[in-house]
């Protein structure tokens, strides 16, 4: 039973290929599992069970008949519900779009199809996605798996929450700030942020075009590297309904393509200040790439406390006053935490076409400044946030608290207006008992090198513990 609900992608397929067990069997286990813990757990907002079984049984048909080859066959999976899967409801977390349903499948949600991943449902999300704590007035709040007194992160939190929990083997999130990675390094799983155009996020609300595309992004999520790996293969690849989509191939890096990497464990006072578990988990990532042949150093960057203001531009007050004109007449349907966070953002002054055109223009110099500075030393590592999940209900966007993530989640946010990827992997538990990430940084279209070093990583770091699987009674 461990295997089928806690195997790997890689495990698990083999295992329904050489009829160890049948897609039925899996499929069956994960929703006895989902059953069990959704009620601690809070995570899905929709679960599509007949479906799923149905497609289990077509699945184990073809296997008895010599069939189901793809990379995926029988594999349960799951996506946010702010990701486009035909027939079901997607709200995105908000009363503003309960009655929303999908009319046609993602084109990732298509592409995991034809790899023969069974999708169980779709996950919950905090409202429109403005927020690091899964929780909005429509479905609720999602706890973490390790404490259910914690946060499981956001946006991406009920999707982290299923899979460190065992209810999937692994999902798609979307990332405009650290949304993939926070909840990774909140739920003790992997999560990759892609560069904007590898995955196409075309049926993903909000819309990704303009500007915004290279804010948000669509990314794997799984319990281990090689599983974000494996999601990654089969979703990239161009999309006509992006228009960032890029024509990049998947490339398979061999031992001699990584082994020469520079590394870099970054500095910047626009950071801000880690929790020393966090620096220490850090610490033991450098040393274990140390280990294994890596060139490991210190290395600093400038500009990032420019990229995070110019990130918050566009996060806050740009997203903030088209969130305002969308829900005109209809305030009231609005959660308290998306209303507070419209309140500041669009507070911080009157848009402007010029002030508009001139922060794209900054973006662009930004990021080059900050590719330049990597030109040599390629790959980076550092915290996801300053600290562990914290506790319901602490994390917001006001200024002078604790737990504001505006100052919490600053090693996160720069990545989005660079348009960088980066994976976060888990390293470390807490005194508290939580799980704590690094996040390993490249540069724009090579996601293949962060993949590589942070399985590196994993290998050097050892087994990840089973807290977090079953969730406490607390």
């Amino acid at each position: 039973m461990d295997k089928i609900i806690f195997g790997t992608i890689a495990e698990i397929a083999a295992g329904i290929r050489e009829r160890k067990f049948s897609p039925v069997e899996v499929v069956t286990a994960h929703l006895d599992r989902i059953s069990e813990l959704q009620p601690k757990l809070n995570a899905f907002v929709h679960l599509d069970a007949d479906r799923a079984l149905k497609q289990a049984q077509a699945a184990e048909t073809a296997v008895m008949h010599g069939g189901g080859g793809g990379p995926l066959h029988g594999v349960p999976l799951t996506i946010k519900s702010c990701i486009d899967a035909a027939g079901w409801p997607s709200p995105s977390g908000s009363l503003l779009r309960k009655d929303y349903v999908a009319q046609a499948d993602a084109p990732l949600v298509a592409r995991l199809r034809a790899a023969g991943g069974i999708i169980l449902g779709n996950t919950n999300t905090p409202e429109y996605l403005m927020a690091y704590e899964t929780d909005n007035s429509l479905s609720g709040k999602t706890s973490n798996p390790w404490n259910l007194q914690r946060s499981s992160g956001g946006s991406s939190g009920g999707e982290a929450a299923v899979i460190a929990s065992g209810c999937s083997v692994g999902g798609v999130g979307s990332d405009g700030g650290g949304s993939v990675r926070v909840p990774a390094h909140f739920c003790g799983i992997c999560g990759l942020k892609p560069t904007p155009g590898r995955i196409p996020a075309t049926g993903h609300f909000p819309e990704g075009g303009g500007a915004f595309g290279w804010i948000g992004v669509v990314g794997p999520m799984a319990r281990t590297t090689a599983d974000v790996r494996a999601l990654f293969e089969v979703m990239a690849g161009p999309d006509a309904g992006d228009p960032l989509a890029a024509p990049v191939p998947v490339r398979a890096l061999g031992e001699k393509d990584v082994r020469g990497l520079r590394i870099g464990v970054l500095e910047s006072e626009a950071l801000g200040k880690a929790t020393p578990e966090t620096t220490a988990a850090v610490e033991r990532a450098a040393k274990i790439l140390t280990e294994q042949g890596f060139v490991v150093e210190k290395k600093r960057l400038s500009g990032l406390h420019r990229a995070i203001e110019v990130w918050w531009y566009f996060f806050g007050p740009v997203i903030a006053d088209s969130i305002r004109k969308g829900a005109v007449g209809r305030e009231q349907d609005m959660s308290p935490m998306l209303r507070e966070y419209v309140a500041l953002a669009t507070a911080e002054g009157t848009l402007t076409y010029d002030g508009f055109l001139g922060a794209c223009v900054e973006r662009d110099g930004l990021r080059a400044e900050i590719l330049r500075q990597m030109s040599e030393v390629t790959i980076l590592l550092s915290p996801v946030s300053t600290g562990p999940a914290f506790r319901h209900g602490e994390g917001n966007w006001r200024t002078g608290e604790k737990e504001n993530y505006r100052e919490t989640m600053r090693h996160s946010q720069w990545l989005n207006l660079a348009g960088f990827p980066g994976v976060a992997v888990p390293m470390g538990i807490s005194s508290e008992g939580l799980p704590i990430g690094v996040q390993v940084i490249g540069r724009p279209f090579e996601e293949e090198k962060i993949l590589a070093v942070g399985e590196a990583i994993e290998r050097g770091r050892g087994s990840w513990p089973l807290e977090g699987r079953q969730p406490p009674n607390n």
